[in-house]
Parts: structure tokens; sequence; C-alpha cells
């Protein structure tokens, strides 16, 4: 072999020594890219909306509007006597506007096969009746058990046995990052099916402390509310309830409520048509990095109190302000809007360790919780024989109006025998001396006034604090 022949030889060497090392790197990617490829597939979402969507029902509600009284706005209550009988005799015999219906539509689902249905509380609010439509297209005229605006959860009933149902997964164990689907109606449009992932959990949200949401990019829009979230098992994980908009439509943002918080809340509208929850009494704010170094901490655990109430299970417990709650019934803290959920799951009246940090050190006090008011409603009709409509205030709202109850009046029809003593935008405090801590308040203490007296009501108008006497009988 020649000196060129070689040179030829050891040039095919060379290529070929190339090409090999080129092949075992392609297979080396190929084999890192299969390492990482997902292990589990996308999930089978024919199959998922199959087997859920018979248990996804329509509900839709007609409301009466509120009927407005012609008049003067604004006109003063004028006190009893000859002037204000006349006043109140001319406006009587004004015409009035009528009221027209108001529909609405939205979605739930069947969680027992004896037709008990699940859906959002804002979906059914001041429904005088509600029709729950099946996959089938059987209508149904359903009962309101109970709402709770607290966490936005209503239950339903219809007359019905052997209906489908959703299976309940947990929803503690939701990740970010894992698939879901949401069925419902939106806009009317019967079973529509949308898909996304999880976007993060234990979710915030300013208006709503006791409910750690799930957010999701899968599309909902206005009709979707009440509608399950399900995972690629095949459970619901979530009750679809919010979006983040500022058009009226999808935009990337849904919320949902986990189904834990949902089924604690259902189960006890269905033993008692209420949800009872723990109360400390405290008004609380986030630990933020500059308030951390002011305290001498390394952290923004916890929940600052800001403010104890009077006579509260804190004071009693010895909570402070500038004490930093950490942990709470052997919860941690870890943010300050846990707090509320934490201490409204609590058992009310059984005494809890509370865990704060004060001057730097951690300290453990015990504190029993009292009852907090209930923010919800059953069936419509409890307060219209009185021609009233009322509504629950928020804690954070008494705390800040410095009471420690009350109900707010929202509408008085023409003919209520409150006409003419009452406002709307009154917050009655007292009915014959019985504290109004919430609508189911008002009406026990009107159905329990006496028939041959007038009742004594003490309320706040504006700033004003009056005491009306009212013939109710």
């Amino acid at each position: 072999m020649n000196q060129s022949q070689c040179r030829d030889v050891q040039s095919r060497l060379a290529v070929g020594l190339v090409w090999l090392l080129i092949g075992m790197l392609l297979l080396g990617f190929a084999q890192t890219a299969v390492a990482k490829s997902p292990s589990t597939p996308f999930p089978d979402y024919a199959k998922l909306v199959e087997e859920n969507a018979d248990a996804v029902v329509n509900i839709s509600t007609v409301a009466q509007t509120p009927q407005v009284r012609s008049g003067f706005p604004g006109m003063p209550v004028l006190p009893p006597g000859p002037l204000g009988d006349m006043f109140r005799e001319f406006f009587n015999h004004m015409p009035e506007q009528r009221s027209r219906p108001a529909r609405s539509l939205g979605s739930g689902f069947i969680i027992s096969s004896d037709g008990y249905v699940i859906t959002n509380s804002h979906v059914v609010e001041n429904a005088e009746e509600i029709t729950v439509r099946t996959s089938n297209q059987k209508e149904y005229t359903a009962e309101l058990i109970g709402a709770d605006e607290r966490t936005d959860i209503a239950l339903l009933k219809i007359d019905a046995k052997d209906l489908p149902t959703v299976t309940i997964g947990d929803s503690d164990k939701v990740r970010v990052g894992e698939w879901v689907l949401a069925i419902g109606e939106p806009f009317g449009l019967s079973h529509s099916a949308t898909h996304g992932i999880v976007s993060a959990v234990g979710r915030d949200l300013p208006s709503d402390n006791y409910v750690p949401f799930i957010q999701t990019d899968a599309p909902v829009n206005p009709g979707n509310s009440g509608g399950p979230l399900i995972n690629a098992n095949g459970e619901v994980i979530g009750v679809n309830a919010q979006i983040f908009t500022k058009s009226g439509g999808y935009m990337g943002i849904s919320f949902a409520i986990p189904i834990n918080e949902a089924m604690h809340v259902a189960d006890q509208l269905r033993e008692k048509g209420s949800v009872t929850r723990g109360y400390l009494g405290v008004i609380i704010q986030p630990v933020t990095d500059e308030l951390a170094r002011s305290f001498g901490l390394n952290n923004t655990k916890g929940a600052l109190v800001a403010q104890v109430q009077d006579d509260s299970p804190a004071e009693r417990a010895g909570i402070k302000s500038g004490d930093i709650i950490i942990r709470f019934a052997g919860k941690d803290v870890e943010r300050s809007s846990q707090l509320p959920l934490i201490v409204g799951n609590a058992v009310v009246g059984k005494e809890v360790d509370v865990d704060v940090i004060r001057d730097g050190k951690k300290i453990t006090l015990k504190a029993t919780p009292d009852e907090l008011g209930t923010v919800g409603f059953r069936a419509r009709g409890d307060l219209d024989k009185y021609g009233l409509a009322a509504e629950n205030i928020s804690d954070d709202e008494l705390a800040r109006l410095g009471l420690r109850y009350g109900v707010r009046i929202t509408d008085i029809n023409r003919d209520s025998p409150f006409m003419g003593a009452l406002r709307s935008g009154d917050i009655l405090l007292e009915v014959n001396r019985v504290a109004l801590h919430n609508i189911d308040d008002l009406v026990g203490a009107l159905n329990d006034a006496a028939a041959d007296r007038p009742v004594a009501v003490r309320l706040l108008r504006g700033r004003q604090p009056l005491f009306l006497a009212v013939e109710i009988k």
C-alpha cells in the first residue's frame, strides 16, 4: 500500500469515526428525551365526560326584582302624628312600578342518587323558583335546603331516585400542573366541556376568607358556576365558582372551591340548613417583610393581630394586639388568610391551643371559640310576611362599624307594617331585646313577638342609634 492509499484509508476511517460519534450523540439525546417524557399520558377526556356528564345538571331560577315605590327618593321618615299619617296615606295611593321576573342560569352536580345537588349560592340567591334539568332533559322543581354565602355553596334537593352521581375526590391531594376538566352550562349551552391544568392551590381572594381556591386555566364562562371540576381519575375536586375578567368572559384565570370544603358545608346544610363556624374575635393582617424585621423575625409566617374584639374568645384567651398567631388548634398558620378558615372549622365551645409570637418569644394560650354569626339563607319567604328583605353583615364590616352583631334592611314593601318606620340601609340590632346576629334571629324574634303590643326595635341609622315601636300584628 503506497502513501496515497494510506492517506485515503485514514481519511475514510476518520469520516466513519465522525459519523459514529454523531450516531452515539443522537442516540443519547433520544434516550434522554424518552427519559424526560411524561410518564402519564393526556387524560382520556372523552371517557371522563361520558362518566360524569349525566350527573351534571342545568339550574335555572326565577326571581322577582324588588318593587319600586313611587315617591320622592330620600324623603325622611316622618314622626307619628297627623302630618305623617297624611303623607303616608298620599304615597300609599301613588302608582307602583311592577316587578319583573329576573332569570338566571347556572350549573350543578348530583352528589347522591336520591336527588341532592351542589351548586353555588350566588346561582340561587333570592330565587323564588329553582328548576333543575338533568341530562335526559327532565325538569324538576328544586327545594333549597340551605346556602352558605361565605363559601358560595348551596345545597338543593329534587324529588327523584336512582340518579347518576359524581365521584367525590380529595382536594387536599390536588397538585399544581395536573390536568382538569370542567363541565357546565356556559351561556345555557348544555354539557359543555373544557380542560386545562391546575395553576395554583390555596389561592386567597380578598373577598373570600373561608375558601382556599383552586386556580386553573380551564375556560370557564358565565353559566359554568356550580359545575364540577374533575381530575384525570374522573373525581370531582372542586366546584367552579369564579373567573377573573375585565370583559365578563373568560380571560385565562378561573377559580374553583375545593370539594373538601364544599362537602363539609353541604353536610351541615343537609343536617340543619345552615353552617356552624368558630369565632375568635380578632382583626388580622399579613406579616410583611418590613413588619417581620420590625418584630425581629426571620420569616413572614403567621397572622398579625391588629385588634382584639371586646369580650371575645380572643380577649378571654389573653391574645393581644401585636401578637402573631402561628398555630391554632394544631394547624400551622402560614399566611394570615388561612386563619379564618382554620378558626371557622374549629369545634365551637372546645378549648384549643393557640401559639403566638409575642416580643420575639413563642407562647401558648388557651382559647374556646364561640359560634360565628351565620351568613347565608334558606328558602326565600321567611321575611316576606313582614314585607321585609334583609341581609347579614360580615364580621369585617361589623368591626369597622364598631358593632358585635346586626342585620341590614335592604327593602321594605309598601304594605309592610314597617313601612314608614324603617328605611332601607337601617341596621337592626335588637327586636324585643333579642340580639340579631343573622336573618334567622330576626325572623325568630318577629315570630315570637306578642300579638297584643308593639315590637321594640333597636337599630342604627347612619351613625344614630334609635329605638322604635312598631305594630306588626
